[in-house]
This record gives structure tokens, C-alpha cells and sequence, in this order.
């Protein structure tokens, strides 16, 4: 983990700096010939400027932040940070210390934030890993930043790292046990009360979906429950976040058919590890809320007595599913958790998963499609907090006519809705297990990158995390200025 410190000496010698013009240059900090040459390529339109050259580490960053309310252009400036981190990265600079000369002062949280993300790495399977991460300390000179504000980056940052983590795991050591077992440790040491529920206990709760995918794994299921319930909860009805937790899916016994189609699979409980790592950094950060994480775990493979299309599954519910492909097996394990949700009695739920191909098909890795029926304003309040931390959602609709596609001649429900609206047929699958206000976020496309992609790196991204935690502190905020 690195070590984020802030300092308001104005005698330590900073080798990052942030400008929005150059009249803010003093030769304090550089040379007559560093000036020029910064000025020069200001002119130029550059963003970064690097002063290696001049036997130091010096690196300039122009920003074009008028507000910080404008997120696009915040978010350029954690990109910047990436850019800048790589090629530090590459001249083995292991402490960066920024100095903000603009008039906000602030922007250096938003570029340690860039920095943290960005040199994330996930080394535990490397022999050698010597040069695989050199940055260790990134240290802001400011006086405009509250240590507070400090603490808050640094726990997200962990919870991002955790899930990455988790995600970046192989299934032959994550199995669904060893996932409940990483959240029960990680979670019980911020504070978290964490139970585990086993095969027996799921069996006795009759969670059908949850079993029913699991009959073709070596490997019992788990159910996994994280509560936050502090005095000063703002909330007196919990809000409950679901993630789904495949831990690997193979397809089942509708095998995905395609070339490649299952190398990415061990992050198909990237929803799992995104409520985790949130539920983390609630408790770290002592959030006034009331949270349940909620994360139902399995492998889905097509081995022993693998459930088979055509089968019907009797849900937690009671609810019956007609099974059509085994490969949707995300909705079976999360319908018998959102079925579960209810005995919270819930303010509202918001599950996480990596659920339809057709999501990623639709918009990409880039953002977020988000489904709901929620009327309290809960999910604008969502996709506010998704605009801030670049995590956006795009909103897909929600219409009864696509819950139609679902009706099964032979049981109450189908599992899958057809060739066309897959991630809406499916949302509206889930929506059929619930009884409160309620929003489905489908992570396929942003949870797993094969190509890193600015401070996202190869692998898990930990996305959902800092989504759901600036939420919190949206819906904190709004309460205290009641």
C-alpha cells in the first residue's frame, strides 16, 4: 500500500507541480532556463512538461480546472496523474511530492488520487518483483487540504486495492469459501460484524438459485453478510448492497462456446469484491449509515450434478425458474439474495455484478448500465456520485413490456428473456425477487480490462467502490443539511 502524507512546509523540495499559467512560476522553484522552457511548452499546449533533463525529476502538469465541479476535467487530472506515474515509474522514482500552484490549492487530491490508482499492481504470483512498482510515498505540500481529507483518500484507496485483489485472484485459491473467508478477516479487522453462511444453512434457507448453480462444483457454496451499524446511523431502515460472487463461470452445462470467452471469467465476482471493498471503507471511515453487504458465492461449472436447461429451480422466494441457459446463473444467485434482502426490511437495495454480455456489448468498458425502479431519487444521487468518480452509469429502461419476454409456459418465471434486451431482461429478472425500491448496476463492460486504460489497470478495476462510498457521502450530506 502506499504511504499518502501531507505536509505544509514551505522548505520541502516538491518534484510535481500543478499550474493552470505560468505567471505562477518562481524561480524558488525553478531556474531562469527552467521557466523558459516551461513557458515554451505551455505555448505548445502541452499537459505534462518533464524538466528530467536538467539532472532532476521534475514534472509539469497544466491543468484547465475552472471549477471542480467539473468533473470531466477533474478527471483529466487523475489521467495526467497515470501519465506522469508511468514515466516516473520508468526513471525508478520511488516518493513523489506535489506542490499545487493554482488558485483552487486542491487539485493535488485528485492527482494523488490518479497516482494511487494507477500504481497499483497485484505482484503476489511473481518470483522476482523488483522493479514491478517503485512508487511508495506520495507526500502533498498544501494548506488547503484537511488531513481528514487525507485519511478518507487513503482508506478508498485500500478498499480499490482490496477488490482489485480479489478480483485479480485465480479460483484455484478463491474458491466461494476462501472469498467469505477474505471478506470475514478484512472485514472483521475495519469493524464489520460478518457472518458466514455455509451449505447447511443455505440448504435450510432454501436457496435454490444459489444451489442450484453450485451442483456442478467440487466446492460448497457461501453466503456472505457484512453489517455497518453504527449509533449514529442517519438511516433506521439499513441500505443494503448485493454483489454477485461467481467466483468462476465456466457457462455450466451451456458451456460458453467461444474462443477466449472464458479467460476473464475469475472476475465474474467482480460485483462481490465491489460491495466488499465498499463495506470496508464505510467502516473504515466510520460512516454515519446503517449498510448490509450481502455477497451469495459459488464456481458454475458442469461437473457432478450440474443443474441442466429445462430444469425448474424453486427460488428463496418460492418463487419457480424455468432454466434455459446455465450460463445465466449470475440472476439465480442473486435473486435468492435480493429475495433475502427483505428480511432487512431495506430503505432501498443496489446489486452489483458482471451480469450480460449484452451490457458490454451496448456501451463498452467505459461505464456503468444502470437499471431501476427506485421514485426516491436514490439513483440520480447515484449517477451524481458516478459523474464525480468516473464511474459513470448510463441508464437503460425498465419497462414492464420486457418483463413480458420472461413468462415460461412450464413456471413462474424463465431465467433468460431471449436474443435481444439481454441486459434488461435480465435486470427485470431480478427485479421479480424484490419488494423495495431497488437498482440494478450491470459492470460487465468497466470490472475487468484486458488493456489498462488510465489509472485503471490490466485486470480488476475496483470499480463500484468508490461509486457506492461517494454515494454514502452524498446521502450523508443531504441529511445533515436538513
Amino acid at each position: 500500500m502506499i504511504e499518502i502524507k501531507i505536509t505544509t512546509s514551505v522548505k520541502i523540495k516538491a518534484n510535481i507541480f500543478i499550474m493552470d499559467n505560468y505567471t505562477v512560476l518562481s524561480e524558488k522553484d525553478f531556474s531562469s532556463q527552467e521557466i523558459a522552457f516551461i513557458k515554451h511548452n505551455i505555448r505548445k499546449k502541452k499537459k505534462i512538461i518533464s524538466l528530467s533533463g536538467f539532472n532532476t525529476v521534475k514534472e509539469i502538469v497544466f491543468s484547465e480546472v475552472k471549477k471542480e465541479s467539473d468533473n470531466d476535467k477533474i478527471n483529466k487530472i487523475r489521467t495526467l496523474a497515470a501519465d506522469v506515474y508511468q514515466q516516473t515509474k520508468n526513471k525508478d522514482v520511488k516518493k513523489l511530492i506535489i506542490k499545487d500552484l493554482t488558485k483552487s490549492g486542491t487539485l493535488s487530491l485528485f492527482f494523488a488520487e490518479g497516482l494511487a490508482l494507477a500504481a497499483y499492481n497485484f505482484d503476489k504470483y511473481f518470483t522476482k518483483t523488483d522493479d514491478k512498482n517503485v512508487l511508495t510515498n506520495i507526500v502533498l505540500v498544501s494548506n488547503k487540504i484537511e488531513t481528514d481529507d487525507i485519511k478518507t483518500l487513503k482508506n478508498i484507496i485500500e478498499s480499490v486495492y482490496f477488490a482489485r485483489n480479489l478480483v485479480n485472484e485465480p479460483v484455484s485459491f478463491l474458491t466461494a469459501k476462501e472469498f467469505a473467508n477474505q471478506m470475514k478477516i478484512k472485514g472483521q479487522a475495519a469493524g464489520l460484524k460478518v457472518e458466514v453462511f455455509g451449505k447447511k444453512k443455505i440448504e435450510a434457507l432454501k436457496m435454490g438459485g444459489l444451489l442450484a448453480v453450485n451442483k456442478g462444483s467440487f466446492d460448497d457454496p457461501t453466503f456472505t453478510i457484512m453489517e455497518w451499524k453504527p449509533e449514529n446511523a442517519i438511516n433506521r431502515q439499513p441500505f443494503v448492497f448485493v454483489g454477485k460472487g461467481v467466483v468462476f463461470d465456466t457457462g455450466g452445462l451451456s458451456l460458453k462456446p467461444t474462443s477466449g470467452s472464458m479467460d476473464e471469467m475469475k472476475s465474474d465476482m467482480a460485483g462481490g469484491a465491489a460491495v466488499a471493498g465498499t463495506m470496508y471503507a464505510v467502516a473504515k471511515e466510520k460512516l454515519p449509515v446503517w449498510v448490509v453487504g450481502l455477497v451469495p458465492a459459488t464456481d458454475n461449472r458442469p461437473g457432478n450434478k450440474a443443474y441442466a436447461p429445462q430444469d425448474i429451480v424453486t427460488m428463496h422466494n418460492g418463487m419457480t425458474v424455468e432454466v434455459l441457459n446455465t450460463d445465466a446463473e449470475g440472476r439465480m444467485i442473486l435473486a435468492d439474495a435480493l429475495s433475502y434482502a427483505k428480511t432487512y426490511n431495506p430503505e432501498f437495495v443496489i446489486d452489483l455484478a458482471t451480469l450480460t454480455g449484452s451490457a458490454y456489448a451496448a456501451i463498452g468498458s467505459n461505464a456503468i448500465v444502470g437499471m431501476t425502479n427506485d421514485k426516491t431519487g436514490n439513483f440520480k444521487r447515484l449517477k451524481k456520485a458516478g459523474d464525480i468518480v468516473y464511474e459513470r452509469i448510463v441508464e437503460f429502461p425498465f419497462w414492464d413490456e420486457y418483463a413480458d419476454m420472461l413468462k415460461s409456459e412450464i413456471a413462474d418465471i424463465k431465467n433468460i428473456g431471449g436474443k435481444v434486451a439481454g441486459a434488461i431482461t435480465a435486470g427485470k429478472f431480478l427485479e421479480k425477487f424484490t419488494n423495495y425500491p431497488y437498482i440494478h448496476l450491470d459492470i460487465a463492460g468497466p470490472a475487468y480490462l484486458t488493456k489498462s486504460s488510465g489509472y485503471n489497470p490490466v485486470g480488476g478495476t475496483g470499480v463500484g467502490v468508490r461509486l457506492l462510498f461517494k454515494f454514502l457521502q452524498i446521502k450523508i450530506s443531504e441529511n445533515e443539511k436538513k
